[in-house]
């Protein structure tokens, strides 16, 4: 009952216009990788029998096995040009498969019946083993088709009959002689290439099954994704704007626009507007994070001196670090340090490098940024003296919505989402970011991109890494 519903979806499936597309799909993908093994095979049987029969008549019908598999190759040329979409093309290659098949069952199996009728003595073990063969084949690489399986197979069945009864009608013997006995084996071994054909036929349903299964489940999981991209989108837009106005009012309220503040309020005030610039750095975060994974960023690549960009970054944290009491040092390029890029997100991932490096360093401490020109690279460092980052944290490091799990790092908080941001904006660079880091003495993390030799090389630069990206 199993193998009936088996069948019966199976039917449903091939007469579906994606179960057919795919079937005869597999079907000429296997036999083009395999014709090769295929024809090295038969040509070996040919040259082997015809040093022990006729020459003449074996290479005639290995020369029409040959055509055959020509007949198959042109076909193949064909159904590369199918889409999919046309049922009717669909029909008319599935019928060439059909008639090819026969063709090429009849060749292969007049090939063999003429080497069989030559050999008059000693059975017919060549023959029947080049057939046994052919049909071993035939059930493990043309099971995506059954109705061409049984065709072709159907063939070989008379053929090996053919040659069982061969010696039987030849000499008539009694059923004690070894002539009965090679008689009962070649239908013995009927049995094991039907049984064989129907395993490996099962196995290839289970294989589209499996396929379906991952193909839906692969369909679920992207309309979910799209599902909670458009959530994320649309929540944060609509908290960003309430939000904006909130922090605001507080900061005007703070700085004294609307009236003496009473000195009991200021530090609630204080603690509100200072969560509310962390929520909103938040919500800016996930913004960009979802931009950037459904590739609504459009990456504006253009030549950039790393001096220039490192200084404009180093120059806008200047009041987060004074206010912090820690000095940000930078030691600029001796060399013009060119490099290609989208300057607006390359200073994002700058601000968000000195961010950390300033965050995680202590009272009086100095962050040095450096520019260096290596070889055909140029090198972005920022170094700072904090508490380190634990081995084997990378993960963490550069993961969504995780921090390395240390004290200082719990204390100065954020979104998580920073380095993660850093990352991918740098990867469609084509560039790479990296950190090295001793607990206790800091970490340095260190950008590298391609460097740009010659003005004339710049168009060709930009548009390597746009294809990148």
């Amino acid at each position: 009952m199993k193998n009936l519903n088996r069948y019966r979806a199976d039917r449903l499936n091939w007469f579906s216009a994606d179960g057919r597309e795919q079937r005869i799909r597999d079907y000429l993908t296997l036999a083009n990788s395999l014709v090769w093994q295929r024809q090295a095979s038969f040509f070996a049987a040919a040259a082997l029998a015809s040093f022990y029969f006729d020459p003449v008549s074996v290479f005639a019908c290995y020369g029409v096995v040959v055509l055959t598999e020509m007949l198959d190759q042109i076909l193949s040329r064909r159904a590369d040009a199918w889409d999919g979409q046309d049922p009717v093309v669909g029909r008319k290659i599935l019928t060439r498969i059909f008639l090819n098949t026969i063709v090429s069952a009849l060749a292969i199996s007049v090939f063999i019946i003429n080497i069989a009728v030559q050999q008059t003595s000693g059975g017919h073990f060549t023959p029947l083993f080049f057939l046994f063969s052919a049909s071993v084949f035939a059930a493990m690489y043309n099971s995506q088709l059954i109705g061409v399986l049984l065709v072709r197979l159907s063939i070989y069945g008379f053929a090996f009959l053919y040659i069982a009864f061969l010696d039987v009608i030849r000499y008539s013997p009694p059923i004690s002689s070894p002539i009965w006995l090679e008689f009962f084996t070649i239908i013995f071994v009927l049995y094991f290439i039907i049984d064989i054909s129907v395993k490996f036929y099962l196995s290839y349903q289970d294989r589209l099954e499996q396929m379906k299964l991952i193909e839906e489940e692969n369909e679920r999981t992207k309309a979910a994704l799209e599902i909670k991209t458009q959530f994320l989108s649309t929540v944060s837009h609509e908290l960003r704007t309430p939000l904006t106005s909130i922090i605001g009012s507080l900061e005007l309220v703070n700085n004294g626009v609307l009236g003496e503040v009473p000195e009991k309020a200021r530090p609630v005030l204080g603690i509100a507007a200072r969560n509310g610039r962390q929520l909103a750095n938040l919500i800016n975060d996930l913004l960009d994070l979802q931009k950037i994974e459904t590739g609504e960023i459009a990456f504006q690549f253009e030549p950039i001196d790393a001096n220039d960009l490192v200084q404009e970054a180093v120059e806008a944290t200047a009041g987060y670090a004074d206010k912090l009491g820690i000095t940000v040092s930078f030691v600029p390029c001796t060399e013009p340090p060119r490099i290609t890029g989208d300057r607006s997100r390359l200073i994002q991932v700058m601000n968000n490098l000195l961010s950390n490096a300033l965050k995680f360093s202590d009272d009086g401490a100095t962050v040095r940024v450096s520019v260096e020109a290596r070889d055909s690279r140029i090198l972005i460092a920022v170094e700072d003296s904090g508490v380190g980052i634990p081995e084997g944290s990378e993960d963490r490091v550069f993961g969504k919505f995780s921090q390395v799990d240390s004290s200082d790092v719990r204390k100065v908080g954020g979104t998580g989402l920073g380095l993660n941001i850093t990352k991918q904006i740098v990867e469609r660079h084509n560039a790479t970011i990296n950190y090295v880091s001793e607990l206790g003495v800091g970490s340095t993390f260190y950008l590298e991109f391609a460097r740009q030799a010659d003005k004339e090389d710049t168009s060709e630069i930009i548009e390597t890494v746009a294809q990148v990206a």
